[in-house]
This record gives structure tokens, sequence and C-alpha cells, in this order.
């Protein structure tokens, strides 16, 4: 009886660890890019080459619409979560710009210059006029309301490196080096995570896909099960999920996957 019970568990760690999301190449578009950012449904691609913000679409009529500011430095990190509210980091400066949706100022954040000085390392967008950053003087994740220079809440410390930061309206992801934490709009923590080597992540509809090396893999947010997602042998520079629907950018050629999620 005990070997029974020894051979079914382990027919079922085998099954298990068998499981895998399933992909089917749907589109393929050339990309001459440094870095892909996001795209759409409407054929929307955000893009950075040569350390400018390119927007290609369909309303531009095959010109893509630019934005850079060279005095900032490097365009650290980019998010086009809200397409009329667009944030740019320069990292090196200490800066967000926000852009409209054709890619005019409409808000510049120096951190430097606030009374309560704010060493940020990541930025990701919030609701209404806000941030997530990432203090790395506090270590705390802050939402901050950017026109008022306030911050609507903030996290206990983080004891651990920060790798990536992703956000909605609603809820904020960061990964660290040891755990992927999940917080709420009022920087209370829903969910920790072990990170078993992943190095960044992307969010779809609260679903998470984690990067490692050269592999994705697929969390649905209603569980704690990850799983990989069978994709050809390509490499991943960056990659971007939206309505079930991955793309994939080798700094060539911008792939469009359709998951197929049981």
């Amino acid at each position: 009886m005990k070997y029974t019970l020894y051979l079914f568990i382990f027919l079922s760690l085998s099954v298990s660890s068998q499981e895998f999301i399933e992909t089917s190449l749907i589109g393929e578009t050339k990309l001459d890019a440094d870095t892909f950012l996001s795209t759409n449904n409407f054929d929307t691609t955000f893009y950075i080459l040569d350390n400018v913000l390119f927007k290609h679409s369909k309303e531009t009529k095959g010109i893509d619409i630019g934005y850079s500011n060279f005095q900032l430095g490097n365009i650290f990190s980019v998010n086009t979560f809200n397409p009329l509210k667009i944030n740019v980091f320069y990292k090196n400066f200490n800066t967000v710009i926000v852009l409209d949706n054709r890619l005019a100022e409409i808000f510049k954040i120096d951190f430097n210059a606030l009374p309560d000085y704010k060493n940020v390392s990541h930025v990701a967008t919030g609701s209404d006029n806000t941030f997530w950053i990432f203090n790395e003087n506090t270590q705390q994740l802050e939402l901050f309301d950017y026109k008022t220079k306030t911050k609507r809440a903030q996290t206990l410390p983080i004891k651990s490196t920060v790798l990536d930061i992703k956000s909605n309206y609603n809820n904020c992801w960061v990964l660290t080096e040891k755990q992927l934490f999940v917080y709420d709009y009022f920087g209370n923590l829903l969910k920790k995570i072990k990170n078993h080597g992943y190095t960044s992540i992307e969010i779809d509809n609260e679903n998470i896909i984690f990067k490692k090396d050269n592999t994705l893999f697929y969390m649905k947010k209603d569980s704690e099960t990850i799983v990989p997602i069978n994709l050809p042998n390509l490499l991943i520079n960056q990659f971007y999920v939206t309505n079930e629907t991955l793309y994939i950018y080798n700094k060539e050629n911008l792939q469009k996957y359709q998951l197929k999620i049981n």
C-alpha cells in the first residue's frame, strides 16, 4: 500500500511537471528598435530607438511620432498602460515625464526638487494622477500623486533588491530577487510568492507572465501554480502580453502568439 501511494505521488508530480501553456504563431512584423515596449489590438506599438520614444499607429499614417529629451540622459523605462498619460522615467536624473497620446509633454516631476527628496529606482502607472514609485531611501513602494506632490499610500519596507514593477489601476506587482509582492491601491500586501530566478514580469488581466533566462512562465491570478509557456527556440529580448496575446521581440521581428489558456 505504501509503495502504491509513493507511485501515485511520483506519477502526479511527473504529470504536473509536464504541464505547459500552448501557443500558436498568428503574426510577425519587422521592427527596428533598441527596445520594444508594448502594442495593442489596434496595432499601436511603442518602442525606443536611439534613446527616442516612438509611437507607431494607424492614425499617424505610417509616420512614427517620437519624443526625446536628451538633456535627461537615457530612458530607463516607459509605461504605456494608460495611453493618455504615458510615463517616461529618466533614472539618472530622478525624473519622470508624463506624455499625452501625441507624445507631447503634459507634466514633469523632478524628484530631486521635492521638499521630501525621493531616490526613485522604478516607476509604474497608478490611477488618476499617480505613479507607483520605489523609494530607495526608505526601501518602500509609494503611491505618489504627481499633481499634489504627496503620497497617497506606502508599503512596509521591502528588504530585497527590486528587479521589476508592473501595475494597473488597482494593484501593483513588485518583483524582487527573493519574492514577488502584490499590493492593493492602499499599499496593503495581498500576496507574496517565492522568486525562483525570474528577472522580469508582465501583467495581463492580473495574470502574471514571468521571464527567466530565455523562457517565459504563466501564473493565473487566482493560483500560485507557475507553468512554462511552450514556444519555439527563439531569442526573447523583450515581451509583452495583452488579452492572452503574447508579443515577443528578437531584435529583428515582432512575433505575435495566441496563448491557449485552459
